[in-house]
């Protein structure tokens, strides 16, 4: 696989988890993780420099939630044969 192929099929996944992510979908990678969006609510704030109230709107963020493969092989407690392999440069 050439590295153009690869970086197209790297992006059409990532367009994709956006797309789901801005229609309230939760995307799970069993065993990786998860994305979903989520709506952080409008609260009350100051400005660290001035010390003067302000009102700080609602946004949503992106979460990922680490999954238990993940977790584990970044503990280094799964067992050989689950570690992932190294990636190597394509010719």
């Amino acid at each position: 696989m050439q590295k153009k192929d690869i970086e197209r099929i790297i992006e059409a996944l990532l367009d994709l988890i956006t797309t789901e992510m801005k229609k309230g979908t939760e995307v799970v990678f069993t065993g990786f993780g998860s994305f979903l969006a989520k709506e952080r609510k409008s609260r009350a704030g100051f400005n660290p420099k001035t010390k003067q109230r302000m009102h700080v709107e609602s946004v949503t963020i992106a979460k990922f939630k680490a999954g238990k493969n993940l977790k584990e092989a970044l503990k280094g407690t799964l067992p050989d044969q689950k570690q992932p392999q190294a990636l190597t440069p394509m010719q």
